[in-house]
């Protein structure tokens, strides 16, 4: 693929927040963005998320993948065969972000910190959908605290967005998080179809993809997993203190014993695929990065699949 030749060489990290002053974390971020990014992903006002749009257009034969909320139930009663309602994409978009700035993602072992990931892709979903008079606005969620930025349009206002979430992710916190409501004040505070971002590392044990499915049924959903590899997998160490991040709870784990690791590799497996799963089945596309992997390959990969998969769904058939 092109733009995979285009973003190899040096590995892409994004800025870190602990080391790095607000401005020249945005600063960085922009320029990998916009000179980068945009240049691959041009072509689509959406930036991106290419999606089907609002308004409506013209109808055609249900083909099988075809989203069935888009079904004409009048024109499928009078052909008698079923058929879908085909949408001309909007030309002014809102986007709203919602950020887990919780505890949890305060935590990294490679090339970045969760955190540090989370703000990149924050910032690269803002940068690339505020164009054209598309508004963004974001949902910050702490612990016991979620705090609204409004959406506006405006590269100034976008810069102001993207320093309120910088300087929230860079405070150090505890406490637990509740994405289930998070996810629910995202979804009060969309009044117009538009795209929903929720970037979290969805450890949450909430119910948290109820109100996934119902944002999905009305708005373009895209759930961005941000993983760490110790997460996953543990090295062969000796002994390590873990802490839990978010309750202070502390556990001293003998590493060297080869089936205390391959447990924790299959629990680990299992809990991550169950994530995979609750998204899934909640109707929202999935999109993981990973603090030890080049997350701007991982996100030109993305797009291109779904435009690819968007495309297919909605060409015509001969």
């Amino acid at each position: 693929m092109t733009a995979n030749r285009e973003l190899r060489g040096v590995l892409n990290r994004p800025p870190s927040l602990a080391t790095s002053p607000s401005a020249e974390v945005l600063r960085r971020l922009e320029l990998t963005i916009t000179r980068r990014l945009d240049g691959i992903l041009q072509g689509d006002y959406r930036g991106l998320v290419p999606g089907h749009g609002s308004d409506l257009g013209e109808t055609r034969e249900y083909q099988p993948g075809d989203d069935v909320r888009r079904m004409d139930w009048n024109v499928t009663a009078r052909l008698r065969t079923p058929h879908i309602r085909q949408t001309i994409a909007d030309r002014e978009l809102e986007t709203w972000v919602l950020t887990d700035l919780t505890a949890s993602l305060g935590f990294g072992t490679a090339e970045c910190e969760k955190r540090d990931l989370a703000v990149a892709v924050v910032a690269a979903v803002g940068f690339l959908t505020a164009r054209g008079g598309n508004r963004v606005g974001a949902v910050t969620m702490e612990a016991g605290h979620l705090a609204t930025i409004p959406a506006r349009s405006g590269r100034v206002n976008l810069q102001a967005l993207l320093h309120r979430v910088v300087e929230a992710a860079r405070e150090e916190r505890t406490g637990t998080a509740d994405l289930e409501a998070a996810i629910r004040r995202v979804g009060a505070t969309m009044r117009r179809r538009g795209l929903a971002v929720i970037v979290s590392d969805f450890l949450d044990r909430s119910p948290w993809e109820r109100p996934l499915r119902a944002l999905a049924a009305h708005h373009e959903v895209l759930a961005v997993e941000v993983v760490d590899p110790r997460e996953l997998e543990l090295p062969d160490i000796g002994v390590v203190r873990l802490v839990d991040p978010e309750s202070g709870a502390q556990l001293e784990v003998q590493t060297a014993n080869a089936k205390l690791r391959q447990r924790y590799a299959a629990r680990a497996a299992e809990q991550r695929a169950e994530i995979a799963r609750r998204i899934r089945a909640a109707g929202a596309d999935h999109l993981v990065l990973r603090t030890d992997r080049d997350w701007l390959v991982d996100l030109v990969q993305f797009v291109a699949r779904r435009r690819e998969r968007i495309d297919a769904l909605t060409r015509v058939r001969p």
